[in-house]
């Protein structure tokens, strides 16, 4: 059984404030939390439905019925399981390698998959704007499936760090070389902007080097890609000429 104060404290969790002040985050699904149980995050408390997850111990395991779950679940329709974790302390940022880093990311569903995307190709880092969403958001939580133990995330001062890696910078733009046509070297840092307006102006000054993603449609009239999309083909180009 869920108490009230146990469902006061998971609904708290969907508010950055509430996670960072608690240093608590959740996150629902069999994957996601079988993910995180393997990898060094730390369980406050698991709710299920189903006498699953016999390796967690009994006193960080509550079985609760459908009705409690969705009295603490952050979705439309819940799934059998939700988990609180323990945010941990932040890993020391690695500035080598292939970097990705977003610019005033906004959507949650984009950062989840730009997650999973690093995961994929290999990024171990993705340094990310203060304005960008939070990665313990419930539904970044969710989008990552998991990726979230396996990358590197940094919330720095953007225009900082970027003043002061001695990474080649490379920034998205429609008027920038095509990417299918550049040389493209194994290290450096890639900046992806914000879903509406791109990369911010005082970003791009530091841009060192201008990519595009050419449009081949007849008409020319899509106006972008979206970001999570356009980060997948970045990326892809990047490490097929590494």
């Amino acid at each position: 059984m869920v108490s009230k104060n146990q469902i006061k404290l998971i609904s708290s969790l969907h508010q950055k404030k509430q996670r960072f002040a608690s240093q608590l985050f959740f996150a629902e699904g069999v994957k996601v939390i079988q993910e995180l149980l393997q990898s060094n995050f730390e369980l406050e408390h698991l709710y299920t439905t189903l006498n699953d997850f016999e390796t967690v111990h009994v006193s960080k395991r509550t079985l609760i019925n459908e009705q409690e779950l969705k009295k603490i679940s952050a979705l439309s329709t819940p799934n059998s399981c939700l988990a609180v974790f323990k945010i941990p302390v932040p890993k020391k940022t690695i500035d080598s390698g292939l970097i990705l880093a977003l610019d005033d990311i906004r959507d949650p569903g984009n950062l989840g998959t730009i997650l999973r995307l690093c995961d994929w190709f290999g990024i171990k880092q993705i340094i990310c704007s203060k304005e960008t969403v939070d990665i313990y958001n419930p539904k970044v939580v969710q989008a990552t499936m998991g990726s979230i133990t396996r990358v590197n995330v940094s919330y720095v001062d953007l225009k900082l760090f970027l003043a002061q890696t001695k990474l080649p910078v490379f920034g998205t733009f429609m008027d920038g070389e095509n990417i299918y046509q550049s040389k493209l070297p194994q290290d450096g840092v890639i900046i992806m902007g914000n879903e509406a307006n791109g990369i911010s102006e005082e970003i791009e000054k530091i841009v060192t080097s201008r990519l595009t993603i050419p449009r081949f449609g007849e008409l020319q009239k899509t106006e972008s890609l979206n970001v999570a999309t356009a980060t997948a083909i970045i990326l892809s180009e990047f490490k097929r000429n590494s």
